[in-house]
């Protein structure tokens, strides 16, 4: 664990770099008019070209920008509550996390509005898809500080999204830091694995099916169950009969009945499991099912649970790197000698 410089560190030298590129632009510009704009930078959000703080010093962050901004050490005064993504915290990242204001619940609509101008931010990053922008007073929370909308698409795009949250937060370095140790630890696993991996075939069992509705989820590559997977080389086959957009691009909820035909030609079958390794009541319906255990891959003990499919960042990625490797040690132990 690298160690965190103290808050008034970081900004002394967010400061010093501020200043450094204000100098920097008045010199290329020769303009008087050029040192106001050197404090600031036009931002491409997905709300729009936003003007933001080269350094921000005072960050609130929500949703999906937590947990980045948290590991990316950048100056939070207040998040929202962030519980899905506690366990694969590292110590440190969970001590910052319970000591921070909470300024919202774990949906755009519990926002507390007051609450946040009361932290007096210089920067709001607000990680939820656009479609739940609704369910926020963006006109309220412009008036406060700049706003960026920096939110999910599909699963797997969780990389690209926490480089541009790091980046509107100003704390890049620590993020390609993180990106590197992440890109290092998937090699290493691919490398050992490719033996046991290639021209296998995988199918996998999500977590997110709906009992009450007699369904299953079926994830593809991709999605929550599968991306991390697939950076160390696992080959998910197939794809989505009716994509629409965001995750329904890469996963689907077929009833139970059609189990076979989703699953039967797979030579091996992942599927994701809470933190601690138990499923979830939606995968236990699964698992319990008739059809389940008439599935060729199953038959021949070809499935695998997989742990931390809610990590949405590098470091917490990391997590679900050392549930792969320990998961797959035990299935491919035999062939791996």
């Amino acid at each position: 664990m690298r160690p965190r410089p103290s808050v008034p560190a970081r900004r002394a030298l967010a400061t010093a770099t501020a200043l450094a590129l204000g100098l920097s632009l008045v010199a290329c510009g020769g303009d008087d008019d050029a040192a106001p704009d050197a404090e600031t930078r036009t931002f491409e959000a997905d709300n729009g070209e936003v003007e933001i703080p080269v350094a921000p010093e005072r960050v609130v962050a929500t949703g999906y920008a937590v947990p980045a901004l948290l590991e990316a050490d950048a100056d939070l005064v207040g998040i929202s509550e962030w519980s899905r993504g506690i366990n694969i915290m590292t110590a440190e990242d969970r001590s910052s996390y319970e000591g921070l204001d909470k300024v919202a619940g774990e949906t755009a609509a519990s926002t507390n509005y007051e609450a946040i101008a009361n932290l007096d931010p210089d920067l709001i990053v607000i990680g939820v898809p656009v479609p739940a922008l609704v369910d926020l007073d963006m006109e309220r929370l412009e008036a406060v500080a700049p706003v960026v909308v920096l939110g999910p698409t599909r699963p797997d795009k969780w990389r690209e999204l926490t480089q541009r949250q790091s980046d509107a937060a100003g704390v890049l370095g620590s993020f390609d830091e993180a990106k590197a140790t992440y890109e290092a630890r998937a090699g290493e696993l691919r490398e050992t694995y490719a033996p046991v991996l290639d021209g296998l075939a995988f199918g996998h069992l999500g977590g997110y099916g709906d009992v009450s509705a007699g369904n299953f989820q079926r994830e593809f590559a991709g999605s929550w169950g599968t991306n991390v997977a697939g950076d160390v080389g696992v080959d998910y086959y197939g794809e989505v009969a009716d994509p629409q957009g965001g995750s329904s691009d890469v996963s689907e909820y077929p009833s139970i009945e059609e189990l076979p035909e989703s699953l039967g030609d797979a030579d091996w079958i992942t599927y994701s499991v809470e933190d601690d390794g138990t499923p979830s009541e939606a995968v236990q319906y699964v698992l319990d099912s008739e059809l389940w255990a008439s599935l060729p891959a199953v038959r021949a003990g070809h499935v695998i649970p997989v742990r931390y499919t809610e990590a949405a960042t590098y470091t917490s990625a990391l997590a679900t790197l050392d549930g792969l490797d320990e998961a797959f040690g035990v299935a491919f132990a035999t062939e791996l000698g």
